[in-house]
């Protein structure tokens, strides 16, 4: 989720303030408004309506019930459109596409990522089409992202090894871990060229991408107060934000600096050229860079902006996160899907009887076999509608005063639009609250941003340009893991815990931990 809220105490203190300027607040003269602005909730002064999001914000804003499709809040300062349908995100991402390209600036994400360099948090304008452009036509083309094809079912190779190393020893396999490192492994081998999993340095690498994840999600009060953004720092925020900020330019200007002085004979072990291209991201935009000298708009910063998002958000969003997006959103939904796979044994054997009569006779699943699994593809979907990895997607802002829905919109309003109160709307789904891959097998609605029921990634143009690549692995992951293994929970548990855990992505809070029996 992206909102994350501040801790009590200073949450306390701003109410004591507002409630100092309550009186004052209504005996002076309201300003001029809209003629006809969306329903909204009672807020206090100077802070608004923060004090009602509470800490999981998805769920608090799901709303839609009793005050509609679209919904006005103040957070400080700020107006926020709350948009809780589909016919709201058509109108918002398609009908109104143009109006609410922007990304508010906002002070964590700018920290980290180079002033907004990369593609997700990069304001709308000309250097955000190029990078863009280069991101969809470089990096993530269909033809791009099949090349990386034996990378991704190498590494979920090695995820089947690990899981029967432990099963063996009658140990309880932690999928939260696996995931993360077949995510982080793939991400940094397509991103970076190699691996960066191994001994201690690989330890730090993850627990770095952990709190980079997780700062991309917090709240910054200062963001909504600003005159209160002396708060983050008493708090410590400032700081954790500069110290990581600092901690990955460093790696990352060793992973540029890799790139640039070996030649790739010279790979170190773990290294490995991808077949067919034999180039990583690294490799494309410093050629990209050579070639278009001074009027590229890609320069080192630059670069680094780029890795981030395809390691933090391919490994972490994913597990996006490596770094932020695809890494903690292919993290995430494999988490999830897992956990309501085991959640519900029917739906589980009903994926492994496919996936096992597909695999009759084969050590391992290929991405060749994936098109012929219809009932996988339901699950990653069902999976997708009750678990958007980010729920509230990545904020827009409006370029001009609009009218939606019938309601004028001011130019400068935040768009929160929650795809997760959407992918559980009982207007648009059967049994919404269920999870029954089902009702995707005779249905056309997919993921990819074109049904407004179901958009996990977003739509438009702000849509994840990497749902392509990140997909390919969840289901090559989740087939081979069906195949290989039964799975069950640990003994003397009955259910399995499926409480939230909070930052831009939204994963489960405990340890996964399971029972795995080799299928034979």
């Amino acid at each position: 989720m992206f909102l994350l809220l501040p801790t009590v105490f200073p949450l306390l203190l701003i109410l004591a303030i507002s409630l100092a300027f309550f009186f004052i607040k209504r005996s002076s003269p309201t300003r001029t408004t809209p003629k006809n602005l969306p329903p909204s909730l009672r807020k206090l002064p100077i802070i608004g309506n923060l004090h009602q999001l509470g800490s999981s914000p998805h769920p608090s804003l799901r709303l839609s019930r009793r005050h509609g499709p679209l919904m006005l809040l103040h957070l400080g300062s700020v107006p926020v459109l709350v948009v809780s349908s589909a016919d709201g995100a058509r109108e918002i991402t398609k009908n109104h596409d143009l109006v609410f390209l922007n990304r508010p600036k906002v002070s964590i994400p700018n920290r980290l990522l180079y002033g907004g360099r990369d593609v997700a948090f990069s304001p709308y304008g000309d250097y955000w089409r190029q990078v863009r452009s280069i991101c969809v036509l470089k990096l993530l083309s269909n033809k791009r992202v099949q090349s990386y094809g034996n990378v991704r079912e190498e590494e979920a190779a090695l995820v089947l090894e690990k899981i029967g190393k432990i099963s063996s020893s009658c140990s309880l396999v932690n999928l939260s871990d696996l995931f993360m490192s077949l995510t982080n492994d793939t991400v940094c081998r397509v991103a970076l060229g190699r691996k960066y999993s191994g001994g201690e340095g690989g330890r730090k690498f993850k627990e770095l991408l952990a709190q980079f994840g997780e700062l991309l999600g917090v709240f910054s009060i200062r963001d909504y107060i600003p005159w209160l953004g002396w708060v983050d720092k008493v708090k410590g925020l400032d700081g954790k934000v500069e110290k990581v900020a600092k901690e990955f330019d460093e790696f990352l200007e060793g992973v540029i600096k890799e790139h640039t002085d070996q030649d790739k004979g010279e790979k170190n072990a773990g290294e490995s050229d991808v077949e067919g291209e034999g180039q990583d991201f690294v490799d494309i935009l410093l050629e990209f860079q050579r070639e278009s000298m001074n009027s590229s708009p890609i320069h080192v910063d630059t670069i680094k902006a780029l890795i981030l998002k395809k390691t933090v958000n391919v490994t972490y969003q994913a597990s996006y996160s490596i770094c932020s997006l695809l890494g903690l959103i292919l993290h995430t939904v494999l988490e999830w899907g897992m956990a309501e796979l085991l959640s519900h044994p029917n739906v589980m054997k009903k994926l492994q009887d496919e996936v096992r009569e597909i695999g009759r006779g084969k050590p391992k699943i290929s991405e060749d076999d994936l098109e012929k699994m219809h009932y996988l593809k339901a699950v990653i979907k069902e999976t997708l509608r009750l678990h958007p990895p980010i729920p509230l997607l990545v904020p827009r802002e409006s370029a001009q005063d609009v009218k939606i829905m019938g309601y004028d919109i001011a130019a400068g309003t935040q768009v929160y639009i929650n795809a997760w109160a959407i992918g559980r709307d009982p207007s648009l789904w059967e049994d919404a609250e269920e999870f029954r891959p089902e009702r995707f097998l005779n249905s056309a609605i997919d993921y990819k941003g074109f049904h407004y029921e179901l958009i996990p990634f977003g739509a438009g143009r702000r849509g994840c340009p990497g749902t392509v690549f990140a997909m390919s692995l969840n289901e090559l992951a989740v087939a081979n893991m069906v195949h290989k293994f039964d799975f069950a929970l640990p003994d003397g548990a009955e259910d399995l815990d499926m409480t939230e855990t909070t930052g831009i992505t939204v994963h489960k809070k405990s340890p996964f931990l399971v029972v795995a029996k080799p299928h034979y």
